[in-house]
């Protein structure tokens, strides 16, 4: 096997997203995604059955287009990665058998990875915005941090090691930032996904006309940076959708017009302005220098804005991967991938099985 500069095929199927990566070394030749959220788009969230039922259609007209699309067989593959978890368990086990399949008829090794880690990998890739580059092969940054945001997961990492020391500094205790976009978003009747069509009307809102909550931010969960409290650099956005809710309530019954726009722009706020200040605290007291934003919300435009911002007053660089490398995709499980293989780390096997809770500090999964 090529270690040196290793062709890898990645499946990711944790979600709603079918993707296919494939890349050589740290160069990416292609990431081709089915995604099955218009079918749960009447549901007003993804359902597990029919996304699973979605992978099974899709995987091998994706698996095609991808090879296809970067001119190589399954033959020229020196190895396979597959996201093992977390994510739904009908959806992983699809992708999972799938690549097991393709790893018992290829004889080629399989690695069993960690989808969160994947995420902050795809910053290796040339040209994802994530490494420092010294002639070579990008690199991660030294003391370098990853806020992931998404529809199932808030979390701040300090990465020591892509391939086997992982530090998870803090995460939400309830709802998912996404998460909470949705549901507000249909609290509002703004439809799914919540998180685009939150930011759109956003833009004509006032943020400051509702001051809603931030959750886990009181001195009680603070502490200091001496006697951190218990939920420091964590998060809760459960409390902000019900304060929400109340808020819509209020407007109805008293036979006011509910003023859509301006509690879009004050419900983002209070999301982005807690994600941010937390992540940025995290980073300066643990001395990482460099945050790598990625999950599907890291498309919001105005968590980007402020991230950015806060990032820059700290001394804190941001990186942000193009944003159809932020979302769930196949190549950043290949680019995860390839960086076990050239670091010399043993295949996983076929003998594993997916885990919907798997931690974020299991980086790929030991034969």
């Amino acid at each position: 096997m090529n270690r040196t500069q290793p062709l890898v095929l990645g499946i990711e199927s944790s979600c709603d997203e079918t993707g296919v990566g494939i890349v050589r070394g740290t160069t990416l030749l292609t990431n081709t995604v089915s995604s099955s959220m218009d079918e749960h788009v009447r549901f007003g969230g993804v359902i597990p059955e029919i996304a699973s039922r979605a992978h099974l259609d899709a995987f091998v007209p994706t698996l095609e287009q991808a090879l296809s699309d970067a001119g190589v067989a399954l033959d020229d593959v020196d190895a396979i990665a597959v996201t093992s978890g977390p994510g739904l368990a009908g959806a992983l086990m699809v992708g999972v058998c799938a690549a097991k399949a393709l790893a018992v008829a290829t004889g080629k090794p399989l690695y069993a990875i960690n989808h969160l880690v994947a995420h902050v990998g795809v910053g290796l890739l040339d040209g994802a915005g994530g490494g420092r580059h010294d002639g070579t092969a990008p690199q991660l940054p030294e003391n370098l941090g990853a806020l992931l945001v998404s529809g199932g997961h808030t979390e701040i990492l300090r990465i020591n090691s892509i391939t086997d020391d992982v530090q998870l500094l803090g995460s939400t205790i309830d709802d998912a930032a996404g998460e909470a976009y949705d549901k507000v978003a249909r609290i509002l009747g703004l439809g799914y996904p919540g998180g685009p069509a939150i930011d759109k009307v956003a833009r004509t809102g006032n943020p400051k006309s509702i001051r809603f909550p931030r959750g886990l931010s009181q001195p009680k969960y603070m502490g200091t940076a001496e006697e951190p409290g218990r939920h420091r650099y964590d998060w809760s956005f459960s409390g902000l959708k019900t304060a929400v809710a109340r808020c819509v309530e209020q407007f109805e019954a008293r036979g006011e017009e509910v003023p859509v726009a301006d509690i879009a722009a004050a419900f983002q706020e209070a999301v982005v302005d807690v994600i941010s200040s937390k992540a940025v605290l995290a980073c300066r007291e643990h001395g990482i220098k460099d945050v790598l934003l990625g999950g599907g919300v890291a498309a919001n435009s105005r968590l980007r804005e402020l991230t950015g911002q806060r990032c820059a007053s700290a001394g804190i660089r941001l990186h942000v991967p193009p944003l159809d490398l932020c979302t769930d995709n196949g190549a950043m499980v290949a680019a995860l991938g390839a960086q076990l293989v050239m670091a010399g780390v043993e295949p996983s096997g076929i003998r594993f099985a997916p885990d919907s809770s798997m931690p974020v500090t299991s980086v790929s999964l030991p034969a």
